[in-house]
């Protein structure tokens, strides 16, 4: 079914992922923390907040207020602002910090970020876990996903694989968008992703997780972010974001349950899936007033 979204309809869509995603990530950063118990969580009795996010949520509200202000990817203008509103404190990997920290003393963002493991530029999971926000926004249009992500991605992620991780995230964040307005659940999220992935091994781990149905097995051969790189961190989140998309507390319990880079698979899979409960958006720490509709 084809859909024409108005730029109201499509701002509301990405700041419902901007929840999902933050609600996500602040949850699954509390697990880092002693006392915090898996079996509350099952049982329904998440931590006390406020919850803080970290650095998936601020550089998702860089992304989404891009979109507020001007409807579409700049990549110097979304490289600055990733420069300007990094809070190192909100726990930015070295190799992030150092990307934004070169853009913020000139250094063009093209050459900092291609600067990244030798030259190779980085393969990590930084561009899927700020992304959904912007597949939700372009639901109705596969083709500029597909143009938009690679922009947002490549402005941190210069190595293939991460630009492939954070545009299957933003096609599945379509899918489950344009599913949630036609009220048509996906037939095949993973597929309906994998039709817009070139070869590749994030392809190849999406492709191994439509062959699994128990969430155990998803982590151990998929991989829960532990590595965090874009391989080891997608396909787990689209297979729990796939089997999970009508119930927002589980698929974030799953993420939890499997341990690794929880606050991220949180974040991505949140971002997906949407509609988190209220009380937890209450209990995530506000989000940044700049970052407001």
């Amino acid at each position: 079914m084809r859909i024409v979204l108005h730029s109201r309809a499509r701002l509301d869509l990405a700041y419902d992922s901007l929840d999902g995603l933050s609600v996500g990530d602040a949850l699954g950063a509390q697990f880092f923390m002693v006392g915090r118990s898996l079996s509350d969580l099952v049982a329904g009795e998440p931590p006390r907040g406020p919850w803080e996010w970290t650095d998936d949520t601020e550089m998702a509200c860089n992304l989404v207020t891009e979109l507020r202000d001007h409807g579409e990817v700049d990549q110097d203008r979304l490289a600055a602002l990733f420069a300007d509103r990094c809070e190192p404190y909100r726990g930015y990997g070295v190799g992030a910090f150092t990307i934004l920290r070169k853009i913020r003393q000139g250094t063009p963002w093209k050459q900092a970020a291609g600067s990244a493991f030798n030259g190779q530029g980085s393969c990590g999971n930084g561009a899927a876990m700020r992304i959904a926000p912007l597949g939700a926004y372009f639901a109705d249009d596969p083709k500029t996903v597909t143009a938009q992500a690679i922009r947002a991605s490549e402005v941190t992620h210069q190595h293939p694989e991460g630009v492939l991780g954070g545009l299957a995230v933003a096609h599945a964040s379509a899918i489950a968008a344009k599913a949630r307005l036609t009220g048509t659940p996906p037939q095949d999220l993973l597929g309906g992703v994998l039709d817009h992935l070139e070869k590749s091994f994030v392809r190849k781990g999406i492709e191994r997780a439509r062959k699994i149905d128990d969430a155990e097995e998803a982590a151990y051969v998929l991989g829960n972010g532990s590595r965090v790189t874009a391989q080891d961190t997608v396909p787990f989140t689209l297979w729990v974001a796939a089997h999970h998309l009508d119930d927002y507390r589980a698929a974030i319990t799953t993420c939890v349950r499997a341990g690794g880079d929880i606050d991220t698979t949180s974040a991505i899979v949140g971002g997906i899936v949407t509609r988190p409960p209220q009380a937890w958006v209450a209990a995530r720490e506000p989000l940044p007033d700049w970052a407001a509709r």
